[in-house]
């Protein structure tokens, strides 16, 4: 949010505004292809130490004042390519430890224990920026990675790597394999299909500076915009893992759940104010928890010795897209002088490929009888 702030503060431009936020996501694309396989080379717990110590240097170079944009930007992107084997090695190694029956439901947890810090740091990002500044409040943000370095050391079990193989295998054959298990599994690309959604519901993020501007807010509503959507996914989260909604149910429900996730944002064609925005996103959220199921169902149909490539392999589609979004979404809004209208329109064409995606999911689930292995 910080970064959003500086950028938007020294432009006043969507388009560049939209452009740096989808720095952040676009190098996913080129990490998550050519880095996530170090989630199954080496033992996960040193890859996450490793990511997070390379960016809090990186993160702690951006908060130096008086930085060129052009530099920032380019630190930014370095950072963001340490994301994605992070993402892998954490993701690849959460069922190992939990285990299949588990797995879901500790990933509930996380994704919960995430859209709070989420709504924490955006709630209080605002407030922080107005008070710190913005460069100060991007070096707190590298000291947080220093804390998450330090959480996995003391926390988690070392382990070895998850196959000798796979440090012998060929990148781009290790590459190519991930993508073909993917494409040859109905299930799987109707999974990634509905994950991939999400590049829709992330414009209003990527937006939210420029929104709240035009509704006459302040730094204090971008922090409100971008805190609703992480709310309302604690909320659904919650209520989909009731115990009286069983597995089945959940996986059922993906379809009409990923529709819901993007209708609100049809809304925006009315011009809504910062307030019924935030509603429109809260409601968003809610419906977005189906990810948390979608996600876990990708994972657990995945061999073990292969996830994190695997997995890596399906994140940067998600990261890409979204940054792809963002970015379009910015250049549309400085063409047309309306990000509401952007928004609504993504909110259109979410709809339609949510759809179709659901239509998918709905087909590959029926032909499977037992979706998930007993093992993890």
């Amino acid at each position: 949010m910080a970064l959003s702030l500086l950028v938007f503060e020294r432009t006043d431009s969507p388009g560049w505004t939209a452009a740096t936020y989808a720095l952040t996501t676009l190098p996913a694309l080129l990490s998550g292809v050519f880095l996530s396989g170090l989630a199954d080379r080496f033992p996960r717990r040193t890859v996450m130490i490793s990511c997070d110590l390379v960016r809090m240097v990186l993160v702690g170079l951006m908060a130096l004042p008086g930085m060129p944009l052009p530099l920032l930007a380019g630190l930014l992107v370095l950072a963001q390519l340490a994301e994605a084997p992070f993402g892998a090695a954490q993701g690849a190694l959460l069922p190992t430890v939990l285990g299949a029956q588990k797995y879901e439901r500790g990933q509930r947890v996380m994704q919960i224990t995430h859209q709070v810090g989420q709504l924490v740091g955006f709630a209080g990002g605002g407030l922080l920026a107005a008070w710190l500044g913005s460069n100060l409040s991007l070096g707190v943000n590298a000291l947080t990675f220093l804390l998450s370095a330090a959480l996995v050391t003391f926390g988690v079990t070392a382990r070895p790597a998850a196959s000798a193989d796979a440090r012998k295998a060929r990148l781009g054959a290790q590459v190519g394999g991930a993508a073909a298990l993917i494409w040859s599994d109905r299930r799987l690309r109707s999974l990634l299909a509905l994950g991939w959604l999400a590049g829709f519901v992330v414009l209003p993020e990527g937006l939210a500076a420029p929104f709240a501007d035009e509704a006459g807010g302040g730094a204090s509503s971008v922090g409100l915009l971008l805190a609703a959507h992480p709310a309302g996914m604690v909320l659904g989260v919650a209520l989909l893992g009731r115990a009286e909604v069983g597995d089945e149910s959940r996986r059922r429900l993906l379809g009409p759940l990923a529709v819901g996730a993007n209708l609100p944002l049809l809304a925006y064609w009315l011009d809504p104010g910062v307030g019924m925005a935030v509603l429109l996103l809260l409601v968003a959220g809610v419906c977005s928890a189906y990810q948390v199921t979608a996600g876990a169902t990708f994972v657990l149909l995945t061999p073990v010795e292969r996830r994190g490539q695997v997995l890596g392999l399906a994140r940067s589609g998600i990261t890409a897209i979204q940054g792809i979004g963002v970015a379009v979404g910015g250049v549309a809004t400085e063409l047309t002088g309306s990000s509401a209208n952007t928004i609504g329109a993504s909110g259109l064409l979410g709809v339609l490929c949510a759809i179709l995606a659901a239509a998918a999911w709905s087909r590959a689930r029926g032909a499977d009888a037992q979706m998930i292995p007993r093992r993890a």
